[in-house]
C-alpha cells in the first residue's frame, strides 16, 4: 500500500441505519473502514475528533495519510494491513499524524473484515484510541526512573545491615531516624517488620529469608508506616555477603523513597482499568449493534425473497391470463367454424371459408406458442449461416406491405458486414415484430430505417456489463412517438403492451429478446419520447469454419401420395389415432406403438417391415431423441422423423441431426418429408 492520495474521493459505501448510529455515537474512538486498496471508505465523528479531517475531506484518501513520515518510509501501514489479512487482527501503539500537523499517541487495532454471507475478504476495520496523556505520563515515569537509577542518593533513606545469625539490624543514623530509633539503639529484624503494612509482612519476611538462604539479591517495594503515622512506599535493596571462612553471613542494603512512583503507577493502573472497561463497553455495544444489523439484514433478505416470489407469481398469473385470453379467442374461431361446418345447409363457398378460417387460426396459435417459447428461450432453433444484407433484402416486400405507403423504409448495410449464425426464420419474425411496433408508433407516417454494421462488443444494458466479442449489430429505428422512461424497462415483459385491446398480444418484443439471447446475442433499446425509438439487435458473427445448413429443396414436386410402412410412436391416444388415420388416408401403411420400448420390440421382431419411424419426442420412459439415437446405432439404414410441440431436450441440445417436424404440422409437410426420406433410401 504505497502512500498516494487519489485525485477524487471514492463514493462512500452504503451503511445501514443501525450501524451508522453506532459509528456516529463513538466520539471517543476513531472507527475507520478501509478497502483492499488501502483507501478510506468510512470515517466516524470520533475519527474527525481525534485526527482533525472531516468525513468529506478524508473519504477515498489512502489510510497512510495519518501515519507519520517515518512510518510511511518504513512501510508500517503496509505491514499492519498484511498482518491483519494474515492473522485476522493487528495491534500497535505509535504516534499518528493529525491534519493540523500535530501528533497523537494512539493504540490501534486493525481487523480483517469479511462479507457476511461468505469468507471473502473485502476490507479492514481500524479502531484508534487516544492515549497521549497516558503515554506522556508513562514517559515521565520512565524519565524519573532513569534519573533515580543514575542518582540513588537523591532518594536514599539510609543504609542497613542484617546479621543472618542473630537477625539484628544495624542502620546508619538516617535509617534509624526514619524508623524512630535513637542513634545508639539496635533493633531486630522483627522490629522492621512491625513497621511494614500488614498485607505485605509475610511477603517481605519470606523474601529476605529466601535471599539469606540462597544468596540471591533482595529487591522489592512495599509500604511502611513512618513514626509520625504516615504511610510511604520504600524500595528495599539488599545483597548477601559471606565471610571468607564461611562463619558468618550478612545482607547489606539501601532503603529508597519511592512513594511518588508507586502513586503514579497506581493512578496509571486505575486509568488503564477504566479505559479497559470503557473499551469493553464499546465493544459490547458494537457487538450488540452488529447482531441487530445482521438480524435486520436477514429480515430484509427474507422480505426481498418473499417479494421476488410474489413478483414471480404475479408474472405467472399475467402470463397465464394472457395465454388463456389469446387462445380462447383462437379456439372461439375454431369452435364456431366446426359448428357451422356440421350444418346441413352449409354451401361449398362457406365450407371453404370456414376451413380456411380454421387453418389460419391454427397457424396463429402455432405462432403464439412459438413466441412464448422464444421469450422463454426454449424454442428449438435451426441456426444457419446467412448474410444479413441478403436476408433483409429477401423480406423487403413483406416489410413494405406491413407498414403501408405512408412509411418510408431505408436500409444502410455496410458492404463488409459479417455473416451471422442464427435461425433465419426466427430472424425474419424478429424483424417483422420490430417493424410492426415501428408502424404502430408512426400512425401519421414516418421513416423506418434498418442499419447493419460490425461491432466488437454488446454495450452495457439492463444491469449487464458490456460483452466483448464479434457481433453484427442490426439497428431498427423509427421516427415515431418513442417510449417513455417509465415504460422502457417493461417493454420486453410478456403480454405487456400499450396498444389498445385487440391490437397486440404483447409478445412481439418478448420473441425478439428471447431469440437474441438464445442465439448468443442481445438487444439494446434507446428512445427519446417524441423523437422515436431505436432497437439494436446483436447477433454473433459466423466464422469461416461454420457452414450454412442447406435448406431442404428436394420437397418441390414431391407427391403427397405415400407408400411404404410407417411406424408411428406416440403416447397420446388421440394424437396417435389421428396420425395413423392421416397417414393411412395419404396412402401409407401404418403401425402404432404407444411408447419407445414397444417400438423397439416391433422393429426387433420385424426388422424389414418398417420404412420410416415417425416418433413423438416427449414420452414417458425413453424419449423420442433417445429412441432415434438407439435406432441410429442398431438400425442405421432406418430413417427417423421426430415431432414435437415443445421438448426441453430439443431446446437445449437440438435434434441431433434427425428430421424434426414442429407441432402442429400440416398434412402436406408430413407427406413431403416422409416421401423425401423414402426416396433417398437405397
Amino acid at each position: 500500500m504505497n502512500y498516494t492520495e487519489p485525485t477524487a474521493p471514492h463514493p462512500r459505501p452504503h451503511s445501514d441505519r443501525i450501524a451508522r448510529l453506532v459509528l456516529d455515537s463513538a466520539t471517543d474512538f476513531a472507527i475507520i473502514s478501509i478497502d483492499l486498496d488501502g483507501n478510506i471508505t468510512s470515517w466516524n465523528p470520533g475519527a474527525e475528533h481525534l485526527l482533525g479531517w472531516s468525513e468529506a475531506e478524508i473519504i477515498g484518501k489512502n489510510a497512510c495519510i495519518f501515519f507519520t513520515d517515518d512510518d510511511k518510509v518504513n512501510g508500517v501501514c503496509d505491514a499492519e494491513m498484511i498482518g491483519a489479512a494474515r492473522d485476522g487482527r493487528a495491534e500497535d501503539e505509535r504516534w499518528h499524524q493529525r491534519k493540523d500537523g500535530g501528533r497523537i499517541w494512539a493504540s490501534g487495532l486493525m481487523m480483517r473484515f469479511e462479507a457476511e454471507d461468505s469468507d471473502q475478504h473485502i476490507g479492514y476495520i481500524k479502531i484508534l484510541r487516544d492515549r497521549t496523556p497516558q503515554h506522556e505520563a508513562e514517559q515521565r515515569l520512565r524519565d524519573s526512573q532513569r534519573q533515580l537509577a543514575t542518582a540513588l542518593d537523591a532518594g536514599r533513606l539510609g543504609t542497613w545491615q542484617l546479621d543472618a545469625a542473630t537477625l539484628l539490624l544495624s542502620c546508619d543514623d538516617a535509617c534509624k531516624a526514619n524508623f524512630g530509633r535513637g542513634a545508639d539503639d539496635a533493633f531486630s529484624f522483627h522490629a522492621l517488620l512491625d513497621a511494614v503494612h500488614s498485607d505485605h509482612r509475610d511477603e517481605v519476611s519470606a523474601g529476605i529469608e529466601h535471599a539469606l538462604e540462597s544468596g540471591d539479591t533482595y529487591d522489592a517495594d512495599y509500604p511502611i508506616r513512618w513514626p509520625d503515622g504516615s504511610e510511604h512506599w520504600i524500595h528495599l535493596r539488599g545483597t548477601v555477603q559471606c565471610a571468607i571462612d564461611g562463619t558468618s553471613m550478612t545482607m547489606t542494603g539501601v532503603t529508597l523513597e519511592v512513594t511518588d512512583r508507586k502513586r503514579t503507577e497506581e493512578a496509571l493502573s486505575q486509568l488503564a482499568l477504566k479505559l479497559e472497561h470503557a473499551v469493553d463497553e464499546r465493544t459490547a455495544a458494537l457487538q450488540a449493534a452488529n447482531d441487530q444489523l445482521r438480524r435486520e439484514i436477514a429480515e430484509r433478505h427474507h422480505t426481498e425473497e418473499t417479494l421476488r416470489q410474489a413478483q414471480k407469481m404475479e408474472a405467472v398469473g399475467q402470463l397465464t391470463g394472457g395465454v388463456a385470453h389469446d387462445f380462447n379467442n383462437l379456439l372461439t374461431i375454431i369452435r364456431g367454424s366446426t359448428d357451422l361446418l356440421q350444418r346441413d345447409d352449409v354451401t361449398e363457398e362457406k365450407r371453404k371459408r370456414y376451413i380456411k378460417a380454421i387453418s389460419e387460426t391454427v397457424d396463429r396459435a402455432a405462432s403464439l406458442t412459438g413466441q412464448l417459447l422464444a421469450f422463454a428461450r426454449r424454442q428449438p432453433l435451426k441456426p444457419q449461416v446467412f448474410e444479413p444484407k441478403a436476408r433483409l433484402a429477401s423480406i423487403d416486400d413483406m416489410l413494405r406491405s406491413t407498414v403501408g405507403s405512408q412509411i418510408t423504409i431505408e436500409r444502410d448495410v455496410a458492404p463488409d458486414v459479417w455473416p451471422v449464425l442464427a435461425d433465419p426464420a426466427q430472424f425474419d419474425t424478429a424483424m417483422l415484430n420490430l417493424t410492426v411496433n415501428a408502424r404502430d408508433a408512426m400512425p401519421e407516417g414516418g421513416v423506418l430505417r434498418f442499419v447493419a454494421r460490425n461491432v466488437d462488443q454488446i454495450p452495457a444494458r439492463r444491469g449487464h456489463e458490456a460483452t466483448l466479442g464479434t457481433f453484427v449489430a442490426i439497428e431498427v429505428s423509427d421516427t415515431g412517438t418513442g417510449i417513455s422512461d417509465d415504460l422502457i424497462d417493461r417493454i420486453y415483459e410478456p403480454f405487456f403492451t400499450t396498444k389498445d385491446v385487440g391490437k397486440g398480444t404483447g409478445l412481439g418484443l418478448s420473441q425478439v429478446i428471447g431469440f437474441a439471447k438464445q442465439t448468443g446475442g442481445d438487444i439494446v433499446t434507446a428512445s427519446d419520447p417524441g423523437q422515436g425509438a431505436r432497437f439494436t439487435l446483436y447477433l454473433p458473427r459466423a466464422h469461416d469454419e461454420m457452414l450454412a445448413d442447406k435448406p431442404i429443396t428436394a420437397e418441390e414436386g414431391v407427391s403427397l401420395r405415400g407408400h411404404g410402412c410407417i411406424l408411428v410412436v406416440e403416447d397420446n391416444v388421440q394424437v396417435g389415432e389421428f396420425a395413423t388415420q392421416m397417414l393411412h388416408d395419404l396412402g401409407f401403411g401404418t403401425t402404432w406403438a404407444a411408447n419407445a420400448q414397444a417400438a423397439l420390440d416391433l422393429i426387433n421382431q420385424h426388422p424389414e417391415k418398417f420404412d420410416v419411424v415417425f416418433s413423438d419426442v416427449v414420452m414417458p420412459g425413453m424419449n423420442g431423441v433417445e429412441l432415434a439415437q438407439r435406432l441410429r446405432r442398431d438400425h442405421p439404414a432406418l430413417p427417423v422423423v421426430l415431432a414435437s410441440g415443445y421438448s426441453q431436450v430439443i431446446a437445449e441440445e437440438g435434434s441431433h441431426g434427425f428430421e424434426l417436424l414442429q407441432k402442429p404440422y400440416s398434412v402436406d409437410r408430413v407427406a413431403k418429408v416422409l416421401n423425401r426420406l423414402l426416396a433417398a433410401r437405397p
